[in-house]
């Protein structure tokens, strides 16, 4: 495959993320209300109306629409576009992760990590986890199990799978086996006996169990580093969030407003697919010393 060959592929990323995210919006909207996600078809929760398929192409039919239902006329809420977006955004920058030294050779420097074509699909599936779990969790205070379980049970197995296709020596596949499942461990233990030390200091629950499982399931799927780099970057996520909502009078120092942590989480796990171990070489190579 020639590099002219790239923007093609990099626009099929793009709204295959698109497309995959439009579904998780029913997601995101069914699995809290107990409701299945293929059945009934995608309608107007206003009027009832179907949706056809023309009213739902990611993106495009939002825009066509402008914002609104073509039933009713009621507004469609502009969360629906930004999903669709950030998973477009979110698939294609995994692709370019994948394709560039195919396409194009040495990556350029400080440019995002680089990972095989066999790791892709461990990212598509990543990115779709993080953004269910995420906005669940933003709007009702808990991460589905599918997402945090589910990761759990299968990031050690993909990450063997992908490193089975790229033809791994087998001394080395048992050490990716101990690496992944050490990252789940780190990640589920660690952050469980974090929150079970906050929870005995301040008192109250200091950490919901969703947000332990979807560490352990970052843990599965990127190993201990991840872990360690998710944790310190969702932290400072939630401070930097914390101090905009006092400086915009939403909250009060000293004032216990709950905020879910699962998205800070997800971000932090998502900068680390995107810029993780680049960050860690350029920390051990300039401030470690």
């Amino acid at each position: 495959m020639e590099a002219y060959h790239l923007p093609v592929f990099a626009a099929g990323a793009f709204a295959f993320g698109a497309v995959i995210a439009s579904f998780l919006n029913v997601c995101i909207w069914r699995i809290p209300r107990g409701e299945s996600v293929v059945s009934p078809p995608s309608h107007c929760p206003k009027c009832g109306k179907r949706i056809r398929w023309w009213q739902n192409i990611p993106i495009i039919s939002w825009l066509a629409l402008r914002g609104r239902c073509a039933g009713c006329g009621e507004r469609i809420s502009a969360r629906y576009i930004a999903i669709e977006t950030l998973g477009g955004v979110l698939f294609l920058a995994a692709f370019v992760q994948a394709a560039w030294p195919w396409f194009l050779g040495e990556w350029p420097p400080f440019a995002m990590t680089p990972i095989s074509l066999a790791q892709l699909p461990i990212w598509f599936l990543a990115y779709a986890g993080l953004i269910l779990g995420a906005f669940v969790d933003l709007d009702h205070y808990w991460i589905p199990d599918r997402v945090t379980i589910g990761g759990m049970v299968l990031g050690v197995p993909l990450n063997l799978i992908a490193a089975w296709t790229m033809r791994t020596p087998l001394h080395n596949m048992k050490f990716v086996a101990v690496w992944y499942a050490a990252g789940l461990v780190l990640g589920f233990g660690g952050l469980w006996l974090l929150g079970f030390v906050f929870s005995k200091i301040f008192k109250k629950e200091a950490m919901g169990f969703g947000d332990v499982k979807l560490l352990g399931a970052v843990g599965a799927f990127f190993g201990p580093v991840a872990v360690v780099f998710t944790l310190v970057a969702a932290a400072i996520a939630g401070s930097v969030a914390g101090i905009a909502m006092i400086a915009a009078g939403r909250t009060k120092m000293g004032n216990f407003t709950p905020i879910p942590f699962g998205p800070f989480l997800a971000l932090g796990a998502a900068v680390w697919m995107l810029w993780g171990e680049v960050f860690v070489a350029w920390y051990m190579m300039n401030l470690a010393m």
